[in-house]
């Protein structure tokens, strides 16, 4: 048996034809949808990019107890796993987190790795002098001349080609494993791209593909704030999410082909994921890091071909989360899922359409909880006046032992209030730091924080508003939302600060 995981960040299901875009090219994700069960109902749990990713590995949500950082010592890692049970897994990735301070032991669990430079503002090539910078808003800070857009700046200078940029090279890497190992077996590959992630920037060929009147300035990289463009940078912008989102559908055809061209289907499982989507301006918002998380963010695509069941062209309905993906890689290799893995394997559900679960949650780190059942979305905001304000950071902590952010690790001043705190019941017996937690800038707007505006609770009935544009009010329904996030919040052991910030009894 084989399998092959090719996971994107930053992916919105409503930019897919599969999902019912009219507009953006993604015939190869046509070709997908053809020869395996898509999901319309899965969810992220975590975010951004490594809570995530944390999930991918143990099948449990990151985003109750910890901000950002790497696996911990007690984790229940799937490439680890498959690897102490003889499947060799092998990961080819141009995602630049994995080798920053919090995202640094996740490739290592992997039997072998490939890091491929120079997405995004990647530190990767070394530049004294100011590179040239084009005109426009850059940053998240909209500052043309801020690190990251100079990082950025510098390191296009060395993809002048489409071979030279990191997504062609990853692929690469992943077609060459595959045929040096297509006559072994008991293989595990995991391609991950960081496209279709901002910045947008991708050759003249796919940028032809939407072509349309603009003279504006440069404007390829969304801040992580609301709106504040004009309706012809919001459509140029999204038109450039769309030439980056065809290059990705073309690198996908790729694998589909060798796939093809080995019969792969008949012994290997394909899996096609993301981490979490993105706001091009819908609700007024940009990006992906801002509570509260609409759809667009939060129903993610899945598409999945399972060899056992043969199951394809075909949707599934049901609930499922980024955590399922761990325990449905170990359950296809026969490796016994941890007990700590909430997560389900979704061998039934590609096979019958089988229920996965009633409810589940997603968030950011110190915002909202939010919930769905697949009916209704409902969006907890912490309540500041029981010491949950999302602007102080009030009675929030982080619980880990690898006290690190996405580039450093806790500074002097974070840690030297921090505690040894008994252990959950995942730990592993092994205490924890309890650390004072911090809200990161992106999770709230400036604006917000300096004018003092508190996000709201919000319920959407997606059965009647799939767009989530007009909350509505439903006492019933709302009770029986908040009974699911409790219920939910004890099973995954959240700590007894969450449910006073929330303004939930602990009813355990």
């Amino acid at each position: 048996m084989k399998a092959i995981m090719l996971m994107y960040d930053s992916l919105n299901r409503r930019m897919l034809s599969p999902y019912g875009c009219d507009w953006v090219k993604t015939p190869n994700f046509d070709r997908l949808k053809e020869r395996t069960v898509m999901f319309t109902k899965n969810y992220a749990g975590s975010m951004p990019c490594m809570p995530a990713r944390r999930e991918l590995h143990t099948g449990r949500l990151n985003f109750l107890h910890r901000s950002w950082g790497p696996v911990e010592p007690f984790d229940d890692s799937m490439p680890r796993l498959l690897k102490q049970n003889g499947v060799y897994t092998h990961l080819t990735t141009d995602h630049a987190n994995y080798w920053e301070d919090g995202g640094a032991t996740y490739h290592t669990k992997y039997s072998t790795y490939e890091l491929h430079r120079g997405q995004e503002a990647d530190f990767w090539k070394g530049q004294v002098q100011d590179p040239e910078f084009p005109e426009g808003p850059a940053t998240v800070v909209r500052d043309p001349k801020g690190p990251a857009w100079r990082q950025h700046n510098v390191n296009r200078q060395f993809l002048q080609s489409e071979e030279d940029m990191p997504q062609c090279k990853t692929f690469s890497a992943g077609i060459d494993f595959i045929r040096r190992n297509i006559q072994s077996d008991n293989w595990f590959l995991h391609i991950e791209s960081f496209d279709p992630h901002e910045p947008y920037f991708t050759p003249e060929y796919y940028k032809q593909l939407y072509p349309h009147e603009y003279d504006g300035p440069q404007f390829n990289w969304p801040p992580y704030t609301r709106v504040g463009e004009t309706p012809e940078e919001v459509e140029h912008l999204r038109y450039e999410y769309a030439a980056q989102l065809s290059m990705c559908d073309h690198y996908l055809g790729q694998v589909i082909n060798i796939m093809d061209e080995f019969d792969m289907w008949k012994d290997t499982m394909l899996i096609v994921n993301t981490d979490h989507g993105i706001l091009l301006g819908e609700h007024d918002w940009w990006a992906k890091c801002i509570s509260p998380f609409y759809n667009e963010v939060a129903n993610i695509p899945l598409f999945v071909w399972d060899p056992r069941s043969g199951r394809k062209n075909e949707t599934c309905d049901q609930l499922t989360q980024t955590i399922d993906l761990a325990p449905t890689l170990l359950d296809y290799f026969n490796v016994p899922i941890p007990k700590d893995m909430l997560g389900v394997p979704l061998k039934e559900a590609i096979a019958e359409n089988k229920p996965v679960r009633e409810a589940c949650l997603f968030g950011i780190f110190g915002g909202h909880v939010n919930c769905t059942d697949g009916r209704y979305v409902y969006m907890l905001a912490p309540n500041p006046d029981l010491g949950g304000s999302p602007y102080k950071g009030e009675n929030l902590f982080n619980h880990t032992l690898m006290p690190t952010h996405i580039r450093s690790a806790f500074s002097a001043a974070e840690l030297k209030n921090a505690v040894l705190a008994p252990p959950f019941s995942f730990t592993k017996g092994m205490p924890v730091l309890k650390t004072p937690g911090q809200i990161r800038l992106s999770t709230l707007a400036p604006q917000d924080l300096r004018e003092g505006v508190q996000y709201k609770t919000m319920l959407f009935d997606l059965e009647n508003d799939p767009e989530q544009n007009n909350p509505i009010e439903d006492k019933e329904t709302e009770e029986v939302m908040r009974a699911h996030i409790v219920r939910l919040m004890r099973e995954n052991d959240a700590p007894p600060e969450q449910y006073q910030r929330m303004g939930l009894k602990d009813r355990r």
